[in-house]
């Protein structure tokens, strides 16, 4: 059940915020970061959409926990992306009424939540993948998982750090990498769930 709520979830946030990308003529999809399509048409959505992705991660990780067995769980992973996930939900609350409210703390706020939940979450995915070996019937998903997040890691670093990868598009690209890994981890819980 798990494993299906969490694939649902970020079914959702895909599906939404690619048909963004061509519904919203306003911005340029190569330079707009998502959270600049938090606000304006479409933004109510999109924000159901980062709620229902935080809730989707929190059940996936939990899920994951939970069916390790007891030498691989590990507390560190699933902290770290249910704190991101936290963030997630607050870069969505927070672009609903804040920019009126208190459009300085609103940009504080966003950015610390955007930050925090692209760390924690990247951070996760690269102890939970390093959890993987230590189960038998996770081990085999070890090497993609352990890449894929190290590659999501770079990403970010990259995109963070590097001027010419600091635009939307990568932006755009490393949450869709994020998602994407999702949909594997959904897959594969579902996978040993149905085995155990």
């Amino acid at each position: 059940m798990a494993a299906l709520a969490a694939m649902a979830g970020a079914s959702l946030f895909l599906m939404v915020g690619t048909a963004l990308q061509f519904l919203r003529a306003d911005l340029a999809w190569q330079q707009a970061t998502m959270s600049q399509y938090l606000l304006g048409p479409g933004g109510l959505l999109l924000r159901i959409a980062y709620c229902a992705l935080a809730i989707a991660i929190v059940v996936l990780a939990m899920g994951i926990y939970r069916q390790l067995s007891v030498h691989a769980r590990s507390a560190a992973p699933l902290l770290l992306l249910c704190t991101g996930a936290v963030a997630l939900a607050g870069v969505a609350i927070g672009d609903s009424w804040l920019p009126s409210i208190a459009p300085d703390f609103h940009r504080w706020f966003h950015h610390t939540c955007a930050i925090t939940a692209f760390l924690c979450l990247t951070g996760g995915m690269v102890l939970q993948a390093w959890r993987f070996r230590l189960d038998p019937a996770w081990r085999s998903f070890f090497p993609l998982a352990a890449g894929w997040s190290l590659g999501c890691q770079g990403l970010l670093w990259m995109h963070a750090l590097w001027p010419p990868a600091g635009q939307g598009w990568v932006q755009k690209l490393l949450i869709a990498l994020i998602v994407t890994a999702m949909l594997l981890a959904g897959t594969w819980l579902w996978r040993a769930a149905r085995v155990r």
